[in-house]
Order: structure tokens, then C-alpha cells, then sequence
């Protein structure tokens, strides 16, 4: 029987998918980090890798609601490059 990882949901579409399949990003003590290998402890929120549910993430302010901080230009930037390139 194979494991099943843990459900997680979408901030920006709110699709609920396997943890394995979504980009986590965390809030670690102020820092915000894409963390691919789900590792970095800190407050976590999860998108899809797609363009648009970071862009709805972004104009809905779900993502700086998730993480409890409020996300620079910068920021959301280094997120969108972490996207384009999966």
C-alpha cells in the first residue's frame, strides 16, 4: 500500500491538491522563502506552480493574509521567477 502525502490548499485558487504537487512559501521570522523541499520551518502557504493562481494570490492578498506579513514588490519577484522556472 502505497503512503499518501497530506492534502494541501491552494492560496491563490483555492484547489485542494497533494503537498508534493504545490509550492510551499514561508514566512521564517520575517524572511520570506520559496521552499521547495517543505523543510524550512516557519509559518507556510502553498500555490499551485502556475502563473495564475500567483497572480490571483497577489490581488487578493491571500498570500500575505496566509503568512501574516506584508509581501514587497521584491518579494512576490523572486516568487514569480521560482515559478517560471519549473
Amino acid at each position: 500500500m502505497q503512503k499518501r502525502s497530506p492534502i494541501r490548499k491552494c492560496v491563490g485558487c483555492g484547489a485542494r491538491r497533494d503537498k508534493i504537487e504545490l509550492l510551499r512559501v514561508v514566512n521564517n521570522k520575517g524572511e520570506i522563502l520559496v521552499d521547495p523541499g517543505g523543510r524550512i520551518p516557519g509559518r507556510g502557504a502553498y500555490l499551485c506552480p502556475n502563473m495564475e493562481c500567483f497572480d490571483k494570490a497577489v490581488e487578493n492578498q491571500s498570500l500575505e493574509k496566509a503568512l501574516r506579513f506584508e509581501i514587497t514588490d521584491e518579494i512576490y519577484e523572486k516568487i514569480s521567477e521560482e515559478i517560471k522556472h519549473d
